[in-house]
């Protein structure tokens, strides 16, 4: 008999089938197929069940993996639902967007010589065919007298209002867009997170007893302080939507474009969106990306797919040293992006309208504050990249709302909210005791997985303050 921990000797790291690059550029479907029932068993068999797993302490949400992947395994898939969304409110979003290859993937035992466990493959699997075949998260029975209101419905303010939801609270979901998921909507592009996904997230919320009331943005169409009286706390999920635009000359030329706007404006327009941003159209056009992130490849791909004449992305330092997911890197250059590496970007050049990005060389330094090599320009190496559309992807930071300070939460120096100081009493919490916030508007732009942990977590500490105000009561 075969010793099944040696499997990873016999079975090869595997992912589900792509769609053609000839094929998958025509369109705007997910690039990725599904195992079938054998090959996610076998892909599955293939973890070693170490003793300490790095997978899981890698992962930002600390998913079972080993576990899990033990019951996908033996296809019990509903025991493996109810044990993923134990740790991940939206296990099917992470197994889509999550860049494993600087998770739980590039922990693996397996990743060095014999390729890592398709973790994430197997994680969105896992719930999206539990959920087909009639899985749903258990809930509580409903809490009497409680009511938490969360404000944004992107990934942290998913993830609250399930864990709140499961408790039994009363939870009612607030949001400017006419459709939930924030970014994971209308940013991610559908080649990465097809929106029906997310459309059926929200059905099983709603199953769950969330309310959804969307196209209400709070401070203009209801004030938050009415929020603050009607509601026994309020979780904030604004995400972070300001462009970093890098302070480059000739920014405002015509055919400069910002990421979000760019990404957003593309989605409006598959969903037959007409309010919000318009679509952006760079068919036929020399289209420069500036940026290594995965909002840069999502731009790239983008790009490809309205047919632009050419996509070239400049990077400031060399590809070991990019931000983005490996696994974005190779779909940009599959699908026919060219990478500039060690390019810093000077000025956006041109009259009216762009009509190049001068950029210079550069050669890698001493790590800077966050343990990167940074960047300097070599002397004398400057040169003109044509372009005739340039797409700015250098990243966000909050905007808060002007009502953020007027109700006691502070705010660090570049408008990151600040939770867990001296004032507040639990993770999350704000100054404010009624207020709680999480996800990219507390860290500064991150990783959906990253905000989908601070939107759990700070559900907890609300569901502490309510239990507490109980235990009181009752005393």
């Amino acid at each position: 008999m075969a010793d099944k921990h040696l499997e990873f000797l016999d079975i090869p790291r595997r992912m589900p089938d792509e769609v053609p690059v000839a094929v998958r550029v025509e369109g705007w479907g997910e690039i990725y197929g599904e195992f079938d029932e054998v090959g996610r068993g076998e892909q599955a068999s293939r973890c070693l069940d170490c003793g300490n797993p790095y997978c899981e302490w890698k992962c930002p949400v600390h998913n079972y993996i080993p576990n899990w992947l033990k019951l996908a395994e033996a296809g019990r898939l509903h025991e493996a639902a109810e044990l993923s969304h134990q740790t991940n409110p939206l296990p099917e979003i992470c197994g889509r967007v999550c860049p494993q290859d600087r998770l739980c993937e590039g922990a693996c035992t397996l990743e060095d010589g014999f390729g890592a466990v398709t973790i994430g493959a197997i994680e969105r699997e896992i719930t999206d065919r539990a959920l087909a075949s009639g899985w749903r998260p258990k809930v509580a029975p409903r809490v009497k007298g409680k009511k938490v209101a969360v404000v944004g419905a992107g990934p942290a303010g998913l993830a609250c209002a399930d864990r709140l939801a499961m408790r039994g609270i009363e939870t009612v979901v607030y949001d400017r867009q006419q459709e939930i998921g924030g970014l994971l909507t209308f940013g991610i592009p559908p080649f990465k997170l097809d929106k029906a996904v997310v459309q059926t997230r929200r059905r099983v919320l709603e199953e769950m007893g969330v309310v959804f009331k969307l196209g209400v943005e709070i401070g203009v169409d209801l004030p938050m302080a009415q929020l603050l009286d009607e509601y026994d706390a309020v979780f904030l999920g604004l995400g972070t939507y300001a462009a970093v635009d890098g302070g480059l000359p000739g920014i405002e030329l015509r055919g400069v474009h910002r990421a979000l706007p760019y990404l957003i404006g593309n989605v409006n327009a598959l969903l037959g969106i007409r309010d919000g941003d318009p679509l952006i159209d760079l068919r036929g056009k020399q289209v420069v990306v500036l940026g290594g992130g995965d909002t840069g490849m999502d731009c790239n791909r983008t790009a490809i797919r309205q047919g632009a004449a050419s996509v070239t992305c400049a990077y400031r330092r060399d590809e070991a040293n990019m931000p983005g997911s490996r696994r974005e890197v190779k779909n940009s250059k599959d699908e026919g992006v060219q990478f500039l590496f060690n390019r810093q970007p000077l000025a956006i050049l041109g009259q009216n309208r762009v009509e190049g990005v001068l950029i210079a060389e550069t050669e890698l330094g001493p790590p800077d504050e966050q343990g990167r090599q940074s960047a300097r320009v070599i002397d004398g190496s400057e040169s003109v990249l044509p372009a005739d559309a340039v797409v700015l992807a250098f990243g966000f930071r909050p905007d808060p709302p002007a009502w953020l300070g007027e109700l006691g939460v502070d705010t660090t120096k570049d408008g990151r909210a600040i939770v867990a100081a001296e004032s507040a009493r639990l993770p999350f919490q704000t100054a404010n005791p009624k207020i709680f916030a999480g996800g990219d508007m507390v860290r500064g732009s991150d990783l959906v997985v990253t905000a989908v942990y601070e939107g759990r977590e700070a559900a907890g500490s609300i569901i502490k303050v309510l239990t507490a105000a109980d235990s009181v009561a009752a005393a």
